[in-house]
């Protein structure tokens, strides 16, 4: 567990430490309420009878409520206290959450900045090379066409579900992260992140036809029995088998390149689909919500800075290294027959005529 996720833990439980205490206090005001009822009846009572043995009585009876009453008086004074220093300990376990936080996001951006950084240095090496080597001239201009037959810009379609009657996983923060990283990305105007929530199964090829992405990326829950989980009409569970996918994808847009699929047990999936399409990522077993959102994102990242498909899962496989979440063999890469990951790049770099025109002078 990171300092992070130990921190707001603890916030949690300062929350729960003072509820408590304030509970306690308010069962104790309603004690001093209902004895000081009680001093009141008894006064009136006192005040209204000529037995001397019930004056006497009622007598105890007051001064027995009013030490009761005091009593119930310290014990919210006791309650105060403890609700003081408790706010005070919140109050020092936030700081330490946003420190932590501010010191993850630092670190989130040296490394975009040092991938950035590494990646112009490649394209540097790449470009000294073609001006010192003639032999790899007909190899470049080869590859620049084929990078040239790229869209200009794709779509990223994110469809997330999370229906009411599972457990709620923190997609939102997926898809902010994905946003996130793409807008740093090198070559983000190429790239267009599309969303669209609480997808029921009507609503996949709805927004396929709508966008015609280049990659869809599914977010949410998986079963072991190779399915995929939607939502109904009611914004339950809605379960979709695996050939059920394989049969979306190949009667969508043939401009579809990638599937991800973000869900636990998507292993047979993604292999399922890669009949139609050129890759696809896939889960061998279940992944936790950290770990999902650090991979995705750091793959998007790697996408937007025209990296290779390989290049990027490697990448965001790395950075769950780097993170300590030991889920990083979770992920699996599948490509269709006869093709390369390391060659199969989908995003088209920025400038692309001018390098064609320089490379063939």
């Amino acid at each position: 567990m990171s300092s992070l996720d130990s921190y707001r833990r603890n916030v949690t439980k300062k929350r729960e430490e003072i509820s408590k205490l304030q509970q306690g206090k308010a069962k104790e005001q309603t004690k001093i309420a209902n004895l000081s009822s009680k001093v009141n009846s008894a006064s009136q009572a006192l005040s209204r009878t000529s037995s001397t043995s019930t004056a006497k009585s009622k007598l105890r009876e007051i001064e027995r409520y009013q030490k009761d009453q005091a009593t119930s008086e310290k014990k919210v004074a006791d309650f105060d206290s403890k609700i003081a220093r408790k706010h005070k300990e919140l109050s020092d376990e936030q700081k330490k959450v946003s420190r932590e936080e501010e010191k993850e996001s630092k670190k989130r951006q040296r490394e975009s900045e040092q991938q950035a950084r590494s990646h112009q240095s490649q394209m540097n090496q790449i470009s000294s090379t073609l001006d010192k080597h003639e032999d790899m001239h007909q190899s470049t201009i080869a590859t620049l066409n084929t990078l040239q037959d790229l869209p200009e810009k794709i779509v990223v379609l994110f469809l997330a579900s999370n229906p009411a009657d599972a457990q709620q996983l923190r997609l939102d923060e997926e898809a902010r992260s994905i946003g996130d990283m793409i807008r740093k990305a090198k070559h983000r105007d190429s790239v267009s992140f599309e969303s669209r929530w609480a997808v029921q199964p009507m609503d996949v090829l709805q927004a396929i036809n709508e966008l015609n992405p280049t990659i869809i990326h599914f977010s949410g829950h998986g079963s072991d029995s190779d399915e995929i989980v939607f939502q109904d009409a009611s914004g339950n569970a809605k379960l979709v088998s695996k050939e059920a996918i394989v049969q979306t994808m190949m009667a969508s847009s043939s401009c579809i390149r990638l599937v991800f699929f973000n869900t636990c047990y998507s292993y047979n999936q993604a292999a399922a689909i890669t009949h139609h399409v050129e890759a696809a990522i896939g889960m061998n077993t279940s992944i936790g919500d950290e770990a999902a959102r650090v991979f995705s994102s750091q793959f998007y990242s790697a996408i937007g800075f025209g990296l290779s498909v390989k290049k990027a899962f490697e990448q965001a496989k790395a950075l769950v290294m780097m993170e300590g979440l030991n889920e990083e063999n979770t992920p699996e890469l599948f490509v269709q027959e006869g093709l390369d990951s390391n060659n199969l790049i989908i995003v088209r770099p920025e400038g692309l005529e001018e390098k064609s025109l320089k490379s063939a002078e």
